[in-house]
């Protein structure tokens, strides 16, 4: 196992982790931002799962978010306002009236301070940033400590953890996009996907959550037992429809088997398993993107790449009926995302 570091972009830095069953994952000090994760397929042919920028500079601006850490908040918070006791904060809106992924100046645009970590079993970056009080109008000094590890499992994990001097909302996760054909060879509408979740988050036109939990019930909701992706992508289901036929929803985990996702992409027979302590994540399957942005491996295209986006939702500041995203002061958030990368 080992680390490769390179000067790639004026004083960013990329780090390489690199195991002994040909798998590499590439992440960026800027943003957090996983470039690179090449993964054998069946036939032992190696190939990158996530989708990237073409040039680097699109990651400065990065307005699709690829492969960044996410915060303070991840997802949209309603009207850029909430509440904390009696005061209420406003924030500066950048979708809309809403504030999406942390606002104007969010971690996908920090650049980290990085330190190596190389053991026996696994090897490791550990990512830290101090995100001071009123920085993006969010109260409380922050630190924050983000750290990838890939062990010879082939399993990648991120532990996300944070600790604030007032009490103050953090939801953090990362937003890779993940295609499993390789290289971008397939759009995902074959994309197999087992999810443990019972009911997700409806929806307003504005994608801002209205609090109602819906079942997934005779929905295109319902992955319990496992189905294609495309189920969503072409159907008249409202839901689907409001944010440009596909997903962009928050599903609650039932937390009832190890793994709360399991997505296969029968050609390639690549395999992903997500386990997580989130209560739930956003699943969105990039139906916005289009040819305004150039990805290395071609063409960007709607429904190109997946993202798996495990946090607690935002909509816990407006919904009492949801896991508050509140962190109190001087209490640590600790949460956790392992993906871990098979064949069938």
């Amino acid at each position: 196992m080992q680390i490769r570091r390179e000067n790639v972009h004026n004083n960013w830095k990329q780090f390489t982790l690199i195991n002994d069953r040909d798998m590499e994952v590439s992440i960026l000090n800027y943003g957090g931002i996983i470039t690179r994760i090449i993964t054998p397929d069946r036939n032992e042919q190696k190939g990158n799962i996530v989708a990237r920028y073409k040039n680097l500079d699109d990651y400065i601006e990065n307005p699709l978010y690829l492969g960044a850490i996410i915060g303070r908040v991840a997802g949209r918070i309603q009207n850029g306002s909430f509440s904390i006791g009696d005061k209420e904060i406003q924030l500066q809106a950048n979708e809309g009236y809403h504030v999406l992924h942390g606002g104007k100046s969010g971690f996908h645009q920090i650049l980290w301070d990085v330190t190596t970590i190389e053991k026996p079993d696994y090897v490791g970056i550990r990512l830290t940033y101090t995100s001071k009080e009123n920085e993006s109008d969010f109260p409380g000094n922050v630190n924050v400590a983000i750290t990838y590890y890939l062990d010879n499992q082939n399993e990648l994990t991120i532990d996300y953890n944070a600790i604030s001097d007032k009490q103050t909302p953090i939801t953090l996760t990362n937003h890779s996009y993940f295609n499993l054909s390789g290289d971008l060879e397939q759009t995902i509408h074959e994309h197999e996907m087992t999810l443990d979740s019972d009911q997700f988050l409806e929806l307003d036109e504005e994608l801002i959550p209205t609090g109602e939990m819906v079942d997934v019930d005779m929905t295109p909701f319902d992955f319990r037992s496992g189905r294609c992706l495309s189920i969503g992508l072409n159907n008249d289901f409202y839901q689907n429809k409001i944010v440009g036929s596909g997903y962009d929803h928050f599903f609650l985990f039932n937390h009832e088997k190890k793994h709360v996702v399991n997505m296969v992409e029968p050609r390639s027979g690549r395999q992903l398993f997500i386990s997580t302590n989130q209560p739930g994540m956003v699943m969105y399957t990039s139906n916005s993107v289009d040819s305004s942005q150039q990805f290395y491996e071609g063409e960007a295209k709607k429904y190109i790449a997946v993202c798996f986006e495990t946090q607690g939702s935002p909509a816990s500041l407006h919904h009492d009926n949801l896991e508050t995203i509140l962190l109190e002061a001087n209490q640590p958030y600790q949460k956790t995302t392992t993906f871990q990368f098979g064949v069938i």
